[in-house]
């Protein structure tokens, strides 16, 4: 079932007014909560603004974050509170954080694929800058090391999202 939304800069502000509630579900919500929402976001955004195939973007995420955020819980770089439900030392809420970030990569994100240089410096600015903000809500600490490591994998994540989708996407517009 679809259901129309306005065209245009309604679709992009409701896909990130979406990302955002969720990212606030997890952080501050916990593992439950952040279950909860995302799984409602996902679900009403492959229904409404989904396109055919979208959701194998949001499983690849989801284990891109198992390996990312996996390896670096291991190698100590997350410190979380005391009590806090964790499954092989990551919190779910952590692991949610990806296929959340996910459905923006065709919707909200979609412009900047067709800058490379642009996709790398985003990403690296604005993905350590996510872990800061959402550990000083979490009470988590985060390892000196941690954000400069997420810098250069955020930078290359954006930076390959560029060089594949850039191009079929500034194909698709010149039809």
């Amino acid at each position: 079932m679809r259901l129309n939304l306005p065209d245009g800069a309604g679709r992009l502000l409701f896909n990130l007014a979406a990302f955002q509630a969720g990212w606030f579900a997890c952080v501050m919500g916990g593992s439950l909560v952040g279950l909860l929402v995302v799984g409602l976001i996902v679900t009403l955004h492959l229904a409404w603004l989904g396109r055919p195939g979208e959701w194998r973007w949001l499983a690849a995420f989801a284990a891109l974050g198992l390996a990312v955020d996996g390896v670096l819980v291991l190698a100590g770089g997350f410190a979380f509170p005391d009590g806090t439900f964790a499954i092989a030392g990551m919190p779910p809420w952590l692991w949610l954080l990806w296929p959340l970030f996910a459905t923006l990569i065709h919707h909200s994100l979609a412009w900047l694929w067709q800058l490379p240089w642009l996709a790398a410096l985003g990403g690296a600015i604005s993905g350590p800058l996510s872990y800061y903000a959402g550990a000083r809500l979490a009470g988590v600490e985060l390892a000196p090391w941690l954000l400069p490591v997420e810098a250069l994998a955020w930078a290359l994540i954006c930076l390959t999202l560029s060089r594949r989708l850039g191009h079929s996407l500034a194909l698709a517009r010149s039809r």
